[in-house]
């Protein structure tokens, strides 16, 4: 096969908007976690708080973290201002691990699937333009996704959409590796091909233009994803590809 770039994508945030289904699968662990939580579910007002937020969130199962400052009363402002410290304090006087998180916040959703697929699936919808794009990457050849999502909910959501890709080339939380640790390895795995990784995390993205070992990686930062007006300015600034929406992929027609 005569593949001159492989593409690498981040699903969160880059195929996925799913940020209203981890809002609601996170409202519905905390929920499960704090007896005073408010509701099982969060309202409007508080999906699109969380929505705001979203763009700093690192892994899924801070999500959980986050609801639960907002359930407190923290500002938008309060809790983007101070992210790191406020969500280490919660954990600290909850006595909750990240192994903890992490596994409420999968039964959660799994309980969620198992109850109603369909509505789960709603909820996690593909931005537009994605699915021709996923579908284009399959008739050239190799492509991955590498993501901190739990692997088994990204299949599903591939699936729903008619969208298969092979478990080997799905990279997720599961694998408890860092991207920067995957990448190195598909650099060595394809040394006659470029790598392109599609990101919407800048920091993400500013760890990897300083690691060495990740030289000839094209690195592409995806505007419509889960990044500030502040990412926006900031990537103009950087070494990257900056691209405004999947139909605007580069190699991708």
């Amino acid at each position: 096969m005569n593949q001159s770039i492989i593409y690498a994508l981040d699903f969160d945030g880059v195929i996925c908007d799913s940020a209203l289904e981890t809002g609601m699968s996170a409202w519905k662990a905390a929920s499960q976690i704090w007896d005073d939580f408010s509701s099982a579910l969060p309202t409007i007002e508080q999906s699109a708080q969380f929505r705001q937020i979203r763009p700093i969130m690192g892994t899924g199962y801070e999500a959980i973290l986050i609801v639960r400052l907002l359930n407190n009363g923290d500002s938008v402002d309060e809790i983007m201002a101070d992210y790191q410290n406020k969500i280490q304090q919660v954990m600290v006087d909850s006595a909750l691990t990240i192994d903890d998180l992490k596994k409420i916040f999968g039964e959660t959703r799994d309980q969620w699937i198992k109850q109603d697929l369909d509505s789960w699936v709603e909820m996690n919808p593909l931005f537009p333009g994605v699915v021709e794009k996923l579908k284009r990457l399959s008739e050239a050849g190799v492509w991955y996704i590498i993501t901190t999502k739990q692997e088994r909910f990204v299949k599903q959501i591939l699936l729903a959409n008619q969208l298969e890709l092979s478990g080997e080339r799905i990279f997720g939380l599961d694998r408890k590796m860092s991207k920067e640790a995957i990448l190195i390895d598909l650099v060595a795995k394809h040394t006659e091909q470029t790598i392109c990784f599609i990101e919407d995390m800048l920091p993400t993205l500013r760890r990897m233009i300083n690691n060495p070992q990740l030289k000839s990686v094209r690195l592409d930062f995806a505007m419509w994803g889960y990044n500030t007006a502040q990412d926006k300015i900031d990537a103009g600034t950087l070494p990257l590809e900056l691209i405004e929406s999947p139909f605007h992929w580069v190699g991708i027609d």
